[in-house]
């Protein structure tokens, strides 16, 4: 890998970069191992980057506010891009339009609709994150989903090139989406409803409070680590299956709500990984149930 052109290039067309930059710094797991580059690229930048590291054979990902990712200990091979400066709201319509950048925060595009009397999205309050990841993983919440709202997002092509993609084509299935293979969201197009502000703000405040009650919000988590099965909850399985309040090393099971795993301090990958082995084991064992992952875990040999 020609890191030495990469760089030459991120400095002459003024773009951040570092090396061996420590991914816990920047997830809410506060764990991961180093990324061998890391980028943060603006709007006019995205596409050549891409370009340029395809170019030079460098394998990347690209990460928003890595609220649902584990960081393996041994960090990322390649380069991590993030979309934190492409985070810009497009465009606002009366019509409950809004275009927005992939790395603008969920909870920003919630704001604006309880300011302009939008609904479609209050169940997705609280959820951390950039709209970019919710879209991928077709976050949801309370029965609401990304997907409703998604009409179409752009993309970047593995070429570098530009191109559309309606919600249709998207395929959203339950916290997954089928993009075309290694596109990149730089842009998505959501349809909402006008509606009365008032209102819209006491659903976003009401499962706002329900989370704060139910969930662990203020502890270090990758939010939900496990899929919810067909016709039942994985948390309720977790629990049932004795596994609240365990441990590995510094990674606990939430006793608040068994689908969380909580960073106490000092946890590692290592520990998470080895407790999601745990639980799974032990679901499987009682219930016959497989759990399936949620959270993304990248590392060597991962991208």
């Amino acid at each position: 890998m020609r890191y030495a052109e990469l760089k030459e290039y991120c400095v002459s067309n003024n773009i951040a970069v570092r090396f061996n930059e420590p991914m816990a710094e920047h997830t809410s797991l506060k764990i991961g191992g180093p990324a061998g580059i890391a980028i943060f690229p603006d709007e006019t930048a995205f596409a050549g980057i891409i370009k340029m590291l395809l170019h030079e054979g460098i394998p990347h990902v690209v990460v928003g506010n890595c609220t649902n990712i584990l960081i393996e200990d041994t960090g990322v091979e390649g380069a991590v891009i993030f979309t934190h400066k492409i985070n810009a709201v497009s465009s606002v319509g009366e019509d409950g339009s809004i275009s927005v950048q992939s790395g603008c925060a969920l909870q920003k595009i919630i704001s604006l609709c309880v300011e302009h009397g939008f609904t479609g999205m209050e169940g997705l309050a609280g959820i951390p994150g950039s709209v970019g990841g919710a879209i991928a993983g077709n976050a949801g919440s309370f029965g609401y989903e990304i997907k409703d709202v998604i009409t179409s997002v752009d993309v970047l092509t593995p070429a570098g090139d530009e191109r559309n993609v309606s919600g249709q084509e998207i395929g959203f299935e339950y916290r997954n989406s089928h993009l075309p293979l290694d596109s990149i969201i730089i842009n998505a197009n959501i349809s909402l409803k006008p509606d009365d502000p008032y209102d819209i703000k006491k659903k976003v405040d009401g499962f706002i409070a329900e989370k704060k009650l139910k969930q662990p919000v203020s502890k270090h988590t990758a939010g939900c680590v496990f899929k919810n099965p067909l016709h039942g909850s994985a948390g309720k399985l977790i629990d049932e299956a004795g596994c609240k309040g365990m441990r590995a090393g510094g990674i606990e099971v939430s006793i608040l709500h068994a689908n969380f795993l909580i960073n106490t301090g000092g946890g590692t990958a290592g520990d998470f990984l080895k407790l999601m082995d745990i639980i799974g084991s032990r679901v499987k064992d009682r219930f016959g149930v497989i759990l399936e992952p949620e959270i993304k875990i990248i590392g060597r040999g991962r991208l």
